[in-house]
């Protein structure tokens, strides 16, 4: 691609992430599938200049509003191409010519607008700080709440993008084997710190060019959420439910731990999301999962199968605010619930999937979030509702994490774990009551 080509492109996800109700890296794939005669290094480039605009927008904004100009997606391409990329106005109307592939020549306005921005930064000490830091105003009280003086070094780690996060399936391969061949393709790996199947690659490859991928013989998945998926500690033979299991990418970690002995049921609202996890479970060799859609979280299924699963998982709907790193655009962007709506919604999906835990059996609640609102408060509200469960320590449910975080749960951050941001509660019902005759041992 011509450097021209290069910027519509960037233009034209812009203007598509700007109209569609869409995730911004659900707009990238299905552009690029339809761009497949991109090489890779032009994904690469267009990819990183435009999740760098994403992770730039309140700046981008500001800046924009200082000069006048409406915050619009052509506009925000040449503040970046000036703030950012360091060029000058007549290198951006080289670009900007109307030719095949190339952007549409420039207004009067724009260049007048480039001309204002020329020798200028990113940054301003005009700045508030939640700007500058790229916070969106329904986030930012809370988050300076659970951070204090962290707060700064915590939202700084989310504007650094994310490294690419692998889980080995021991089903099918050692750790050490995959980092080898990983090596051998020139990339540079490494063991993950804590999850004891993750691989991280400090670049980003192409991910058609990974053979062990198709294979099935590695999952993408943040180290994070790979921590979470242990922390149900499901064991051979036993039954296990994960209720919101989505793409199932902590399903698929937890039926490779039973080593496909058991019974897994993946349940989620969105019948299209299990189906196509039910791909990703035969690719990887599980065959001891099932899927259940569910018409809600109170389903008639959760009912008829009270205290049926030594575990289950729930990975709640959430804010996503432990995930900006990875979706920047999720920041400004509102396509589900919003926090008055999830909240409910999350103490109810607890409830729910509570009867589904045998005594003695364990439960595991789990966001992307940071919020304390639907972390910690979630579970000391579960737990004054319903006595018959307790939290248990994270060393105590977990030994091998002990010492990871300062709580009993488990609460991950990228400044402080460099993996995305991750609360996980371990509860476990009590058990059931000895029969054993008076005077004699239970």
């Amino acid at each position: 691609m011509t450097p021209a080509a290069r910027i519509q492109a960037i233009l034209e996800l812009l203007d598509e992430v700007d109209s569609v109700a869409r995730p911004a890296d659900a707009v990238v794939s299905a552009w690029f599938r339809a761009h497949r005669a991109m090489s890779d290094r032009d994904r690469g480039y267009v990819s990183d200049q435009f999740y760098g605009l994403l992770r730039h927008h309140a700046r981008l904004g500001w800046w924009l509003a200082k000069h006048g100009r409406p915050d619009v997606p052509r506009n925000r391409l040449l503040a970046w191409l000036v703030l950012d990329g360091r060029r000058t106005p007549d290198q951006i109307q080289a670009l900007f010519t109307g030719a095949r592939f190339a952007p549409a020549p420039l207004r009067d306005h724009e260049r007048a607008l480039l001309v204002k921005l020329q020798g200028s930064t990113l940054d301003h000490p005009a700045m508030p700080d939640d700007v500058r830091l790229e916070c969106p105003s329904w986030a930012a009280g809370p988050l300076h709440q659970r951070f204090d003086d962290a707060f700064g070094r915590e939202m700084a780690a989310m504007l650094t993008p994310p490294p690419l996060d692998l889980r080995v399936n021991p089903l099918k391969a050692e750790r050490e084997r995959v980092l080898n061949a990983l090596r051998n393709l020139g990339l540079k790996a490494e063991a993950c710190r804590m999850a004891p199947f993750g691989i991280r690659v400090r670049e980003r490859p192409a991910l058609a060019g990974l053979p062990m991928l198709k294979s099935g013989e590695v999952e993408i998945q943040d180290e994070g959420s790979q921590l979470v998926a242990l922390l149900v500690d499901a064991r051979p033979g036993e039954r296990v439910v994960d209720f919101c299991a989505g793409a199932g990418g902590k399903t698929l970690a937890i039926a490779a731990q039973m080593q496909n002995k058991g019974h897994v049921i993946a349940c989620d609202v969105l019948e299209g999301r299990l189906k196509r996890a039910a791909e990703r479970f035969r690719r990887a060799g599980l065959h001891n999962i099932e899927t259940r859609p569910l018409a809600s979280e109170t389903d008639r299924w959760v009912k008829r199968h009270k205290f049926g699963f030594d575990r289950v998982l729930v990975d709640a709907p959430c804010s996503g605010t432990g995930t900006w790193r990875r979706n920047p655009d999720a920041r400004w962007r509102t396509l589900g619930p919003g926090l008055d709506a999830i909240l409910p919604l999350q103490a109810s999906i607890l409830a729910s999937a509570a009867r589904l835990v045998k005594p003695g059996g364990r439960l595991v609640y789990a966001t992307c979030s940071l919020l304390a609102e639907e972390n910690e408060a979630q579970v000391e509200a579960f737990l004054a509702a319903t006595p018959a469960f307790r939290a248990v320590p994270l060393g105590e449910a977990a030994p091998q994490l002990a010492g990871v975080t300062p709580s009993d749960f488990l609460s991950l951050t990228p400044a402080r774990h460099d993996t995305d941001g991750f609360f996980a509660a371990v509860l476990q019902r009590a058990p059931a009551p000895s029969t054993a005759p008076v005077g004699q041992d239970g």
